[in-house]
Protein backbone atom coordinates (compact mmCIF):
# COMPACT_ATOMS: atom_id res chain seq x y z
CA UNK A 1 0.00 0.00 0.00
CA UNK A 2 1.53 3.42 -0.80
CA UNK A 3 1.85 5.91 1.97
CA UNK A 4 0.75 9.46 1.52
CA UNK A 5 4.49 10.28 1.33
CA UNK A 6 5.04 8.56 -1.13
CA UNK A 7 2.47 9.83 -3.56
CA UNK A 8 3.22 11.96 -6.74
CA UNK A 9 2.83 15.26 -6.36
CA UNK A 10 0.66 15.72 -9.59
CA UNK A 11 -1.74 12.61 -7.71
CA UNK A 12 -1.62 14.40 -4.83
CA UNK A 13 -2.82 17.65 -5.96
CA UNK A 14 -5.46 16.39 -7.78
CA UNK A 15 -6.97 14.60 -4.79
CA UNK A 16 -7.03 17.27 -2.68
CA UNK A 17 -8.55 19.22 -5.63
CA UNK A 18 -11.25 16.79 -5.69
CA UNK A 19 -11.44 16.73 -1.81
CA UNK A 20 -10.14 13.23 -1.49
CA UNK A 21 -6.96 14.37 0.35
CA UNK A 22 -6.46 16.46 3.01
CA UNK A 23 -3.38 18.78 3.02
CA UNK A 24 -2.95 18.10 6.57
CA UNK A 25 -3.06 14.84 6.35
CA UNK A 26 -0.15 14.28 3.29
CA UNK A 27 1.95 17.18 5.40
CA UNK A 28 1.69 15.11 8.43
CA UNK A 29 3.03 11.61 6.71
CA UNK A 30 5.83 13.63 5.30
CA UNK A 31 6.65 14.95 8.66
CA UNK A 32 6.48 11.56 10.20
CA UNK A 33 9.11 10.15 7.26
CA UNK A 34 11.51 12.99 7.94
CA UNK A 35 11.30 12.23 11.94
CA UNK A 36 11.53 8.35 10.90
CA UNK A 37 15.06 9.03 8.01
CA UNK A 38 16.56 12.60 8.66
CA UNK A 39 18.98 10.91 11.53
CA UNK A 40 20.48 8.63 8.13
CA UNK A 41 20.03 10.95 5.35
CA UNK A 42 20.48 13.89 7.08
CA UNK A 43 19.10 16.12 4.18
CA UNK A 44 17.63 18.88 6.00
CA UNK A 45 19.27 22.53 7.16
CA UNK A 46 16.18 23.30 9.17
CA UNK A 47 12.64 22.48 8.83
CA UNK A 48 9.06 24.26 10.52
CA UNK A 49 6.71 21.49 11.36
CA UNK A 50 4.09 23.43 12.86
CA UNK A 51 4.26 26.45 10.27
CA UNK A 52 3.85 24.31 7.75
CA UNK A 53 0.53 22.09 9.67
CA UNK A 54 -0.46 25.62 10.08
CA UNK A 55 -0.81 26.58 6.59
CA UNK A 56 -1.47 23.13 5.09
CA UNK A 57 -4.93 23.67 7.30
CA UNK A 58 -5.46 27.15 6.24
CA UNK A 59 -5.35 25.50 2.25
CA UNK A 60 -7.54 23.23 3.18
CA UNK A 61 -10.26 25.77 4.45
CA UNK A 62 -9.50 27.73 1.02
CA UNK A 63 -11.19 27.22 -2.59
CA UNK A 64 -7.95 29.01 -3.88
CA UNK A 65 -6.65 25.96 -5.80
CA UNK A 66 -3.55 27.12 -7.22
CA UNK A 67 -1.50 24.25 -8.97
CA UNK A 68 0.09 23.10 -5.63
CA UNK A 69 -2.06 24.13 -3.48
CA UNK A 70 -1.35 21.58 -0.42
CA UNK A 71 1.57 20.08 -2.00
CA UNK A 72 5.13 20.33 0.69
CA UNK A 73 8.13 20.62 -0.65
CA UNK A 74 11.81 21.71 0.32
CA UNK A 75 13.94 24.52 -0.84
CA UNK A 76 17.99 24.45 -1.48
CA UNK A 77 19.58 26.33 0.95
CA UNK A 78 20.63 28.54 -1.17
CA UNK A 79 17.43 30.54 -2.07
CA UNK A 80 16.37 33.27 -0.08
CA UNK A 81 13.26 32.73 2.16
CA UNK A 82 11.53 34.78 4.97
CA UNK A 83 10.78 32.49 7.21
CA UNK A 84 13.59 30.56 7.47
CA UNK A 85 17.36 31.74 7.29
CA UNK A 86 19.53 31.36 4.05
CA UNK A 87 22.90 30.14 5.22
CA UNK A 88 24.17 29.22 1.68
CA UNK A 89 25.63 26.48 3.20
CA UNK A 90 28.42 28.44 4.95
CA UNK A 91 28.67 30.00 8.44
CA UNK A 92 29.22 33.35 7.28
CA UNK A 93 25.72 33.04 6.70
CA UNK A 94 24.76 31.88 9.70
CA UNK A 95 22.38 34.47 10.93
CA UNK A 96 21.38 35.24 7.18
CA UNK A 97 17.68 35.75 7.21
CA UNK A 98 16.00 37.26 3.89
CA UNK A 99 12.78 39.67 4.57
CA UNK A 100 11.63 38.31 1.03
CA UNK A 101 11.27 35.15 -0.86
CA UNK A 102 13.23 34.18 -3.91
CA UNK A 103 10.82 35.12 -7.00
CA UNK A 104 10.18 31.23 -7.71
CA UNK A 105 9.60 30.04 -3.88
CA UNK A 106 7.00 33.67 -3.86
CA UNK A 107 5.79 31.78 -7.11
CA UNK A 108 5.46 28.19 -5.44
CA UNK A 109 3.87 29.54 -2.34
CA UNK A 110 1.28 31.74 -4.54
CA UNK A 111 0.90 28.21 -6.73
CA UNK A 112 -0.08 26.31 -2.89
CA UNK A 113 3.08 25.16 -2.63
CA UNK A 114 3.92 24.24 0.98
CA UNK A 115 7.40 24.77 2.60
CA UNK A 116 8.42 22.17 5.05
CA UNK A 117 12.01 23.84 4.97
CA UNK A 118 15.56 24.42 3.88
CA UNK A 119 17.60 21.76 2.44
CA UNK A 120 21.49 21.21 2.46
CA UNK A 121 23.53 22.52 0.02
CA UNK A 122 27.23 22.42 -0.48
CA UNK A 123 29.31 25.24 0.67
CA UNK A 124 27.66 28.18 -1.62
CA UNK A 125 26.82 25.54 -4.23
CA UNK A 126 30.45 24.25 -5.02
CA UNK A 127 31.74 20.93 -4.18
CA UNK A 128 32.99 20.16 -0.97
CA UNK A 129 30.91 17.80 0.40
CA UNK A 130 28.33 18.59 3.08
CA UNK A 131 26.11 16.39 5.93
CA UNK A 132 23.75 14.92 3.73
CA UNK A 133 23.98 10.65 2.90
CA UNK A 134 22.65 8.77 -0.55
CA UNK A 135 19.31 7.27 1.11
CA UNK A 136 20.34 3.91 -1.11
CA UNK A 137 23.66 3.52 0.67
CA UNK A 138 24.71 6.02 3.46
CA UNK A 139 28.34 5.63 2.97
CA UNK A 140 27.96 7.22 -0.76
CA UNK A 141 27.72 11.22 -1.58
CA UNK A 142 24.12 12.24 -2.87
CA UNK A 143 25.97 14.17 -5.35
CA UNK A 144 25.97 17.94 -4.91
CA UNK A 145 25.75 20.83 -4.61
CA UNK A 146 21.57 20.20 -4.55
CA UNK A 147 22.30 17.58 -2.12
CA UNK A 148 19.93 17.93 0.19
CA UNK A 149 16.84 18.17 -2.11
CA UNK A 150 17.85 15.12 -4.27
CA UNK A 151 18.33 12.86 -1.34
CA UNK A 152 15.00 14.34 0.58
CA UNK A 153 13.29 13.20 -3.06
CA UNK A 154 14.84 10.18 -3.08
CA UNK A 155 14.28 9.21 0.43
CA UNK A 156 10.57 10.04 -0.21
CA UNK A 157 10.51 12.82 2.54
CA UNK A 158 8.64 15.16 0.35
CA UNK A 159 7.33 15.08 -3.95
CA UNK A 160 9.35 18.42 -4.96
CA UNK A 161 12.42 19.93 -4.38
CA UNK A 162 13.71 22.85 -5.86
CA UNK A 163 17.47 23.16 -6.73
CA UNK A 164 20.22 24.92 -8.79
CA UNK A 165 22.89 23.57 -11.66
CA UNK A 166 26.09 25.55 -12.36
CA UNK A 167 28.22 22.69 -14.06
CA UNK A 168 26.16 19.42 -12.97
CA UNK A 169 24.31 20.27 -9.46
CA UNK A 170 20.73 19.36 -10.60
CA UNK A 171 21.86 16.36 -12.88
CA UNK A 172 24.12 14.53 -11.00
CA UNK A 173 23.00 14.54 -7.75
CA UNK A 174 19.68 13.27 -8.87
CA UNK A 175 21.21 10.71 -10.97
CA UNK A 176 23.24 9.61 -7.69
CA UNK A 177 19.73 9.41 -5.51
CA UNK A 178 17.59 7.77 -8.73
CA UNK A 179 15.44 10.81 -9.04
CA UNK A 180 14.12 13.01 -11.78
CA UNK A 181 16.35 16.24 -12.14
CA UNK A 182 15.04 18.86 -14.69
CA UNK A 183 17.42 21.75 -15.56
CA UNK A 184 14.61 23.93 -17.87
CA UNK A 185 16.47 25.88 -20.33
CA UNK A 186 18.42 28.73 -19.35
CA UNK A 187 16.31 31.66 -18.08
CA UNK A 188 13.52 29.67 -18.01
CA UNK A 189 13.18 30.24 -13.99
CA UNK A 190 13.93 33.76 -12.29
CA UNK A 191 17.45 33.87 -10.16
CA UNK A 192 15.73 36.81 -8.12
CA UNK A 193 16.50 35.79 -4.82
CA UNK A 194 19.24 33.39 -5.48
CA UNK A 195 22.74 33.59 -4.24
CA UNK A 196 25.21 33.67 -7.95
CA UNK A 197 27.64 31.70 -8.59
CA UNK A 198 27.86 32.22 -12.39
CA UNK A 199 25.75 33.97 -13.61
CA UNK A 200 25.67 33.35 -17.35
CA UNK A 201 25.47 29.62 -16.36
CA UNK A 202 23.16 29.87 -12.84
CA UNK A 203 19.56 28.11 -13.73
CA UNK A 204 17.15 26.66 -10.82
CA UNK A 205 15.60 22.94 -11.62
CA UNK A 206 14.03 20.52 -9.51
CA UNK A 207 14.06 17.21 -8.12
CA UNK A 208 10.97 14.74 -8.22
CA UNK A 209 9.81 11.00 -8.46
CA UNK A 210 8.16 11.26 -11.92
CA UNK A 211 8.01 13.47 -15.29
CA UNK A 212 4.70 14.84 -14.40
CA UNK A 213 5.94 15.60 -11.55
CA UNK A 214 9.04 17.50 -13.17
CA UNK A 215 6.67 19.64 -15.21
CA UNK A 216 4.42 20.48 -12.46
CA UNK A 217 7.20 21.76 -10.25
CA UNK A 218 9.16 24.00 -13.17
CA UNK A 219 5.61 25.30 -13.78
CA UNK A 220 5.14 26.67 -10.48
CA UNK A 221 8.60 28.17 -10.03
CA UNK A 222 8.32 29.67 -13.77
CA UNK A 223 4.99 31.20 -13.67
CA UNK A 224 4.48 29.40 -16.39
CA UNK A 225 1.42 26.70 -15.88
CA UNK A 226 0.82 25.43 -19.63
CA UNK A 227 4.39 23.81 -18.91
CA UNK A 228 2.24 21.16 -15.97
CA UNK A 229 0.57 19.70 -18.67
CA UNK A 230 2.57 16.99 -20.78
CA UNK A 231 1.71 16.96 -24.08
CA UNK A 232 1.55 13.49 -26.57
CA UNK A 233 3.71 13.31 -28.82
CA UNK A 234 2.60 14.28 -32.31
CA UNK A 235 5.67 13.55 -34.19
CA UNK A 236 8.19 10.92 -34.48
CA UNK A 237 10.97 12.34 -31.94
CA UNK A 238 14.77 12.29 -34.09
CA UNK A 239 16.84 10.72 -31.10
CA UNK A 240 20.01 10.03 -30.86
CA UNK A 241 23.23 9.00 -27.64
CA UNK A 242 26.08 11.39 -27.47
CA UNK A 243 28.71 10.75 -25.23
CA UNK A 244 30.51 13.73 -26.08
CA UNK A 245 34.13 14.34 -26.33
CA UNK A 246 34.74 12.97 -22.81
CA UNK A 247 33.23 9.83 -23.24
CA UNK A 248 36.17 8.14 -22.58
CA UNK A 249 35.56 9.01 -18.77
CA UNK A 250 32.32 6.91 -18.88
CA UNK A 251 31.94 3.94 -17.00
CA UNK A 252 30.78 0.31 -18.30
CA UNK A 253 27.71 1.18 -16.58
CA UNK A 254 27.27 4.43 -17.71
CA UNK A 255 27.59 2.93 -21.24
CA UNK A 256 25.39 -0.03 -21.03
CA UNK A 257 22.36 2.29 -19.83
CA UNK A 258 22.92 4.72 -22.60
CA UNK A 259 22.85 1.95 -24.43
CA UNK A 260 19.17 0.94 -22.84
CA UNK A 261 17.21 4.20 -23.20
CA UNK A 262 18.56 4.25 -26.27
CA UNK A 263 16.67 0.01 -27.14
CA UNK A 264 13.98 1.61 -24.83
CA UNK A 265 13.82 4.75 -27.18
CA UNK A 266 13.71 2.78 -30.62
CA UNK A 267 11.27 0.36 -28.60
CA UNK A 268 8.96 2.89 -28.21
CA UNK A 269 8.85 5.45 -31.27
CA UNK A 270 9.93 3.02 -33.77
CA UNK A 271 12.85 4.52 -34.72
CA UNK A 272 16.87 4.46 -34.74
CA UNK A 273 19.27 6.09 -32.38
CA UNK A 274 22.29 5.84 -33.52
CA UNK A 275 25.41 7.45 -32.02
CA UNK A 276 26.93 10.84 -33.04
CA UNK A 277 29.76 12.73 -32.14
CA UNK A 278 29.34 16.64 -31.04
CA UNK A 279 31.05 18.52 -33.61
CA UNK A 280 34.97 20.03 -33.48
CA UNK A 281 33.90 23.20 -31.64
CA UNK A 282 32.77 21.15 -28.49
CA UNK A 283 36.23 19.32 -28.27
CA UNK A 284 37.44 21.72 -24.92
CA UNK A 285 34.29 23.24 -25.03
CA UNK A 286 33.72 21.35 -21.11
CA UNK A 287 37.23 23.29 -19.74
CA UNK A 288 36.05 26.44 -21.39
CA UNK A 289 32.58 26.07 -19.03
CA UNK A 290 35.19 25.65 -15.83
CA UNK A 291 36.63 28.69 -16.84
CA UNK A 292 33.87 30.81 -17.40
CA UNK A 293 32.52 29.47 -14.31
CA UNK A 294 35.26 30.12 -12.13
CA UNK A 295 35.88 33.48 -13.65
CA UNK A 296 32.70 34.70 -13.44
CA UNK A 297 32.57 32.90 -9.40
CA UNK A 298 35.73 34.56 -8.50
CA UNK A 299 33.91 38.05 -8.89
CA UNK A 300 30.43 36.67 -7.01
CA UNK A 301 32.46 35.88 -4.11
CA UNK A 302 34.73 38.78 -3.81
CA UNK A 303 32.84 40.09 -0.91
CA UNK A 304 33.34 36.72 0.93
CA UNK A 305 37.12 36.45 -0.20
CA UNK A 306 37.84 40.12 1.45
CA UNK A 307 35.55 40.60 4.48
CA UNK A 308 35.17 36.23 5.32
CA UNK A 309 38.79 34.73 3.90
CA UNK A 310 39.32 32.70 7.23
CA UNK A 311 35.61 31.08 7.25
CA UNK A 312 35.87 29.95 3.60
CA UNK A 313 36.72 26.26 2.73
CA UNK A 314 40.32 25.76 1.17
CA UNK A 315 38.91 24.65 -1.76
CA UNK A 316 37.01 26.85 -2.67
CA UNK A 317 39.68 29.78 -1.89
CA UNK A 318 42.06 27.50 -4.45
CA UNK A 319 39.05 28.03 -6.88
CA UNK A 320 38.31 31.65 -6.62
CA UNK A 321 42.40 32.16 -6.69
CA UNK A 322 42.03 29.91 -10.00
CA UNK A 323 39.26 32.21 -11.33
CA UNK A 324 40.89 35.10 -10.37
CA UNK A 325 43.98 34.42 -12.42
CA UNK A 326 41.56 33.62 -15.47
CA UNK A 327 42.28 37.63 -17.53
CA UNK A 328 39.33 39.31 -18.88
CA UNK A 329 40.70 38.53 -22.60
CA UNK A 330 40.61 35.14 -22.10
CA UNK A 331 37.35 35.18 -20.47
CA UNK A 332 35.85 37.19 -23.20
CA UNK A 333 37.21 34.97 -26.05
CA UNK A 334 35.41 31.87 -24.12
CA UNK A 335 32.21 34.01 -23.88
CA UNK A 336 32.90 34.30 -28.02
CA UNK A 337 33.48 30.42 -28.50
CA UNK A 338 30.30 29.51 -26.32
CA UNK A 339 28.31 31.70 -28.10
CA UNK A 340 29.00 30.26 -31.68
CA UNK A 341 28.86 26.61 -30.08
CA UNK A 342 25.31 27.89 -29.07
CA UNK A 343 24.47 28.58 -32.92
CA UNK A 344 26.08 25.55 -33.66
CA UNK A 345 24.35 23.34 -30.89
CA UNK A 346 20.96 25.17 -32.04
CA UNK A 347 21.40 23.96 -35.77
CA UNK A 348 21.87 19.91 -34.91
CA UNK A 349 18.76 19.99 -32.34
CA UNK A 350 16.94 21.74 -34.85
CA UNK A 351 18.12 20.69 -38.30
CA UNK A 352 18.73 17.11 -37.39
CA UNK A 353 17.79 15.52 -34.09
CA UNK A 354 15.27 16.51 -31.40
CA UNK A 355 16.70 14.60 -28.41
CA UNK A 356 19.82 13.85 -27.52
CA UNK A 357 20.49 10.52 -24.81
CA UNK A 358 23.06 11.36 -22.88
CA UNK A 359 25.55 10.26 -19.38
CA UNK A 360 24.48 11.97 -16.32
CA UNK A 361 27.32 11.45 -14.63
CA UNK A 362 30.69 9.09 -15.20
CA UNK A 363 28.59 6.38 -13.16
CA UNK A 364 27.31 5.53 -10.19
CA UNK A 365 27.62 7.74 -6.64
CA UNK A 366 31.28 7.63 -5.34
CA UNK A 367 31.81 6.20 -2.07
CA UNK A 368 32.60 8.90 0.71
CA UNK A 369 30.86 12.08 1.41
CA UNK A 370 33.73 14.44 1.61
CA UNK A 371 33.65 15.07 -2.61
CA UNK A 372 30.10 14.62 -4.39
CA UNK A 373 31.37 13.32 -7.63
CA UNK A 374 32.74 15.04 -11.28
CA UNK A 375 30.28 16.73 -13.34
CA UNK A 376 31.85 16.80 -16.80
CA UNK A 377 28.97 14.86 -18.48
CA UNK A 378 26.68 18.19 -17.43
CA UNK A 379 29.26 21.04 -18.42
CA UNK A 380 28.84 21.45 -21.89
CA UNK A 381 25.04 20.99 -21.79
CA UNK A 382 24.50 24.09 -19.07
CA UNK A 383 26.94 26.25 -20.71
CA UNK A 384 24.62 25.82 -24.08
CA UNK A 385 22.03 26.44 -22.17
CA UNK A 386 19.82 23.51 -23.83
CA UNK A 387 17.09 21.83 -21.25
CA UNK A 388 18.16 18.80 -19.33
CA UNK A 389 16.27 15.96 -17.33
CA UNK A 390 18.05 13.16 -16.00
CA UNK A 391 15.92 9.94 -15.36
CA UNK A 392 16.76 6.79 -13.37
CA UNK A 393 16.94 3.91 -15.60
CA UNK A 394 19.33 1.78 -14.73
CA UNK A 395 21.20 0.11 -11.02
CA UNK A 396 24.89 -0.49 -11.59
CA UNK A 397 26.83 -3.18 -9.67
CA UNK A 398 27.30 -1.33 -6.21
CA UNK A 399 22.91 -1.59 -6.73
CA UNK A 400 23.17 2.18 -6.74
CA UNK A 401 20.98 3.77 -9.55
CA UNK A 402 22.55 4.84 -12.78
CA UNK A 403 20.72 7.99 -14.34
CA UNK A 404 20.56 8.99 -18.16
CA UNK A 405 20.21 12.30 -19.37
CA UNK A 406 17.95 13.62 -21.57
CA UNK A 407 19.10 16.76 -23.91
CA UNK A 408 16.95 18.87 -26.18
CA UNK A 409 17.41 22.39 -27.96
CA UNK A 410 16.58 25.52 -25.87
CA UNK A 411 13.10 26.71 -25.56
CA UNK A 412 11.87 22.88 -26.32
CA UNK A 413 11.17 22.03 -22.67
CA UNK A 414 7.59 21.07 -23.56
CA UNK A 415 8.96 17.94 -25.96
CA UNK A 416 11.63 16.98 -23.65
CA UNK A 417 9.55 16.20 -20.93
CA UNK A 418 7.33 14.51 -23.30
CA UNK A 419 9.87 12.06 -24.68
CA UNK A 420 11.19 11.07 -20.76
CA UNK A 421 7.95 10.50 -19.69
CA UNK A 422 7.48 8.26 -22.10
CA UNK A 423 10.81 6.50 -20.84
CA UNK A 424 9.43 6.59 -17.76
CA UNK A 425 6.43 4.94 -18.46
CA UNK A 426 7.53 2.10 -20.78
Amino acid sequence: MTELHQLPASIAAKKIQANELKSEDLIRSCIERIREREPITQAWVETNFDLAIQRAKYLDRSTNLGILHGIPFGAKDLFDTHDFPTRLGSAIYENNHPNSDATHIALMRQAGGVLLGKTVTTEFATFKGGKTTNPHNPEYTPGGSSSGSAAAVADDMIPLATGSQTAGSVIRPAAFCGVVGYKPTYGKVSLGGVKSLSPSLDTLGSFTRTVSDAALCVAAMSGDTQLATINKIKKKPRIATCLTYDGELASAETITAIHHAALLAEDIFKTKAPAIQLPTIFKDMSALQGRIMWSESARSFSFEQNNHSEQLSQQLKGLIKMGSAISYEQYSNDLIVAEKARATIDQLLTESWDILIAPSAIGEATKGLTQTGDPIFCRVWTLMGLPCITLPLYTGPNQLPVGVQLVAARGRDALLLSVADALMQA
